[in-house]
């Protein structure tokens, strides 16, 4: 029966991944049959310009833009948002070390990872590694805590507490230059070797399409030294290798802004070291992962003059993971386990506008996922359907801005054997607000509330399991209440943007991993509950101080208290949770003169606990640490073809950290640049 459903919802997204494809032609290509073309195509003219960075948005968002990858030393996505406030990026050392995000410390599972809007999902452990994601076709992220302002948007984006969105490079082409080629290479230190290759081509006024290939091979061996045992041992990080392989390009429709498709193909290939625990110099370190992921997802656009919009979004993909552990004291001796994680999903959203000042909007999803494990006797293969509803509306009332929402999730799940978890149907809502409380249209107040829960993970529910675990959601409430001023100017200094947000989040049913008595044998439960009160502030600032010079400062500094409250009776009580600061900041600067640019950038992180008790003589104890980098480019042409030229050092210092207990991070390392357009 499960198989049955399987393949019927496989066809349904399978058939929905052309769906855009036939109804642009229903909306464009028998429109146009209606009538003679009589327009003449007027020669192009390109126009650009630079405006201050757009912060009076409903819920707290925060862009990372391609200029800020080099400023910021960032070789992937978990690099180049290292830097935003509220976020926590838990990395595991090593260039191929598992590295997560964790924001306002609500933990990865949290925050949903879109592509181009839509959502990258992992039923099985409910965490997407960053480190799979490349900057070199990456045009933006954008962080939204609560959600994007859009409410034409996928249901399933509704449904998290933050949003992460990486929106790649999309064609830029003319009449006058119907093609572009950008070939790179980055290399440096621990024998990292990075070739990439971009082609966008311009097919006709309508069609075009972009092709990306990367790959990655590196070492990974740097040298570090134990904190613990007093002694000035230096070491070599071992078993950190990787070789990736990556390539992905899309197709892209467009009538003028009326009508848009696309669609889009990644392939993801890696065979990646995972460097193990250190422990007084002894390291696991023959742990091995092999991915091999491919998605093909395709979106349609078409706003109507009467202002109906439909959005139609769909996608397949496959994840393949192979985990190969040899260190482990089991009667095999090893661990040697494949994961093999399929899903289809569909999306359909529609938006409508009553009133010049008032939309409202309806978007449903539905995903179907399974995973199959083999490799010892604990195999599972259970499957997960899930149902997105969702209703919001936007209303404008004078200087105020008011949004909500009401979202509703169903899931039901199947298994070979044993017992399936319950279906769970839940209705979780959100009320937005944003107000001018005074004339200048520059400063704004806002406000959200947002009520919303993560369903335990198809690991967390099944694996290991020797009987039923009867596990509940885990439930987030969260308030939030922040200003945002932002102004241009005519002078030296060109704009500055500051905003504040202050924050409560309350997270309840919190599911706890706790260990049984062999590694075969763990479990989960809801035994969790967590007080978290923060702060977070930015500032972006530009100057131009005389002809060809320009600087640029932006600076981020986040507040987290975050407790755990589950019993009085725990010792632990009113503890600090693992792995999150009180204290974290960065700092950004770059100047820019006329073809050469100088950029640094400075991270810090108080201290930290891996543990339940926060005892600064405790083996939990982590120290604080602040990293220091700097970057310089350096443009010029080759016959007229535009070259950029880069030299990194990051961890200037040679700061000896870790970000996670006994996974020691890289020294001091240098990465050099050389990109040419074509």
């Amino acid at each position: 029966m499960k198989r049955t459903v399987l393949h019927f919802y496989t066809r349904l997204c399978h058939r929905h991944v052309l769906v855009g494809a036939v109804s642009f032609f229903a909306f464009g290509t028998d429109a146009a049959r209606a009538q003679t073309d009589t327009s003449k195509i007027l020669k192009q003219v390109i126009i650009s310009s630079t405006a201050a960075p757009q912060l009076q948005t409903l819920t707290p968002t925060q862009i990372v833009t391609q200029a800020d990858f080099i400023r910021t030393s960032s070789l992937n996505v978990a690099d180049a948002i290292r830097n935003l406030a509220g976020v926590n990026v838990r990395d595991y050392g090593g260039i191929g070390g598992l590295k997560t995000v964790s924001v306002r410390s609500l933990g990865s599972n949290h925050t949903a990872v879109l592509y181009d809007g839509l959502q990258i999902n992992d039923a099985q452990t409910g965490q997407i590694d960053l480190s799979k994601f490349n900057l070199n076709n990456t045009q933006q992220i954008v962080l939204y805590n609560a959600q994007p302002d859009d409410i034409c948007m996928p249901a399933r984006s509704f449904a998290a507490a933050s949003v992460l969105d990486i929106t790649t490079v999309k064609p830029n082409l003319t009449v006058q230059k119907p093609y572009k080629i950008v070939a790179g290479a980055k290399g440096g230190s621990f024998g990292l070797i990075n070739p990439y290759l971009q082609w966008q081509q311009r097919l006709n006024n309508r069609w075009s399409f972009i092709m990306n290939g990367y790959s990655q091979h590196a070492n990974g061996r740097y040298k570090f030294k134990e904190e613990r045992d007093g002694s000035d041992t230096l070491a070599i990080r071992r078993n950190s290798d990787v070789k990736i392989y990556q390539a992905d390009g899309g197709l892209y429709w467009t009538k003028s802004d009326s009508s848009k498709f696309n669609l889009q193909v990644n392939y993801y290939n890696a065979n990646r070291a995972l460097p193990g625990a250190n422990i007084l110099y002894a390291a696991y370190d023959r742990q091995r992962i092999y991915n091999r992921d491919v998605f093909i997802q395709s979106g349609y656009q078409h706003i109507a003059k009467n202002s109906l919009k439909l959005l139609i979004n769909s996608k397949l993909s496959r994840s393949y993971l192979r985990y190969f552990n040899p260190n482990v004291l089991n009667k095999e001796g090893k661990i040697d386990e494949l994961y093999v994680q399929r899903e289809a999903y569909q999306s359909v959203a529609l938006s409508y506008k009553p009133l010049p000042k008032w939309e409202v909007s309806y978007s449903g999803d539905v995903s179907f996922s399974n995973v199959k494990m083999k490799g010892n006797s604990f195999e599972a293969d259970p499957a997960r359907l899930s149902l997105f509803n969702v209703l919001a509306s936007t209303l404008v009332l004078g200087k105020l801005k008011l949004q909500g929402n009401l979202l509703h999730t169903y899931i039901t799940e199947t298994v070979n054997s044993g017992t399936a978890a319950a279906s769970r149907s839940i209705f979780t809502p959100t009320i937005i607000a944003i107000v001018q409380p005074f004339q200048s249209a520059n400063f704004h107040v806002r406000a959200f509330y947002k009520n919303i829960f993560r369903p335990p993970t198809l690991s967390e529910q099944y694996y290991f399991a020797i009987k039923p675990r009867t596990l509940k959601p885990e439930y987030v409430q969260q308030y939030n209440l922040g200003s945002a001023y932002n102004k241009n100017f005519d002078g030296v200094l060109k704009y500055i943007s500051l905003s504040a947000d202050a924050y409560y989040n309350r997270v309840t049913d919190k599911i706890i991993f706790l260990p049984g008595r062999s590694t075969e044998t763990p479990t989960f439960i809801n035994l969790g509950k967590v007080d978290i009160r923060g702060l977070d502030l930015n500032v972006k600032t530009n100057f131009e101080p005389a002809n060809n010079w320009n600087a640029q400062v932006v600076g981020s500094y986040t507040y987290q208290h975050a407790v755990n409250v589950t019993s009085r009776a725990d010792s632990y009580y009113g503890n600090q949770i693992q792995y999150t600061p009180k204290h974290s900041a960065a700092l950004n600067g770059c100047v820019q003169y006329r073809s050469f640019g100088a950029n640094y950038n400075y991270t810090l992180s108080s201290h930290r606990y891996d543990g339940f008790e926060n005892n600064n003589q405790d083996v939990s104890y982590m120290p604080a640490y602040s990293i220091h980098d700097c970057s310089f480019t350096y443009d010029f042409a080759i016959q007229g073809k535009p070259v950029l030229t880069a030299v990194e050092v990051n961890n200037i210092f040679n700061k000896n950290y870790s970000v996670i207990q006994s996974y020691p991070m890289p020294g001091r390392s240098l990465r050099l640049t050389f990109q040419i357009t074509i």
